[in-house]
């Protein structure tokens, strides 16, 4: 129910995202989600893509620093309150989301929103235990 996410540092200058999009275009990769957090020096890129491995060989080998994490995405009700439902369940079980983006497909007519949580075996135990769906990796990597 964990689905792998890379994170790469980047400065924060002109370039670099056109740099790594360019990068896993030529290497046949694909990008499902992204989130991208900066600062005025640098800047952290989280990526969900197709093929994980071959993106972080590929990155690194061009000189970036790239970490793998494990994120849950989580299919959320696609009107009001839906996301309120969720973070009130997290919230029950004193669960911490550390950060959060929204992924750019829905499935079954539900969003999909993909969580990093200080405690992601717990978080998933509650998630489903309220009957909430989570998505697999699989499936979201060819979504």
């Amino acid at each position: 129910m964990k689905v792998e996410q890379i994170s790469i540092f980047i400065e924060n200058k002109s370039g670099r995202l056109a740099e790594i999009s360019r990068i896993l275009s030529e290497s046949g990769i694909n990008i499902r989600a992204l989130s991208l957090a900066d600062t005025s020096d640098f800047g952290i890129l989280r990526l969900i893509v197709n093929d994980v491995e071959k993106a972080k060989s590929v990155l690194k080998g061009c000189g970036f620093t790239v970490n793998k994490t494990e994120v849950v995405a989580v299919e959320v009700l696609d009107r009001p309150g839906g996301l309120s439902h969720i973070l009130n369940v997290l919230d029950s079980k004193h669960i911490n989301v550390e950060y959060m983006y929204a992924f750019g497909e829905r499935s079954g007519g539900n969003a999909v929103i993909v969580f990093r949580f200080d405690d992601t075996d717990k978080a998933i135990e509650t998630l489903t235990g309220s009957g909430v769906h989570i998505l697999e990796g699989e499936r979201l990597y060819s979504m």
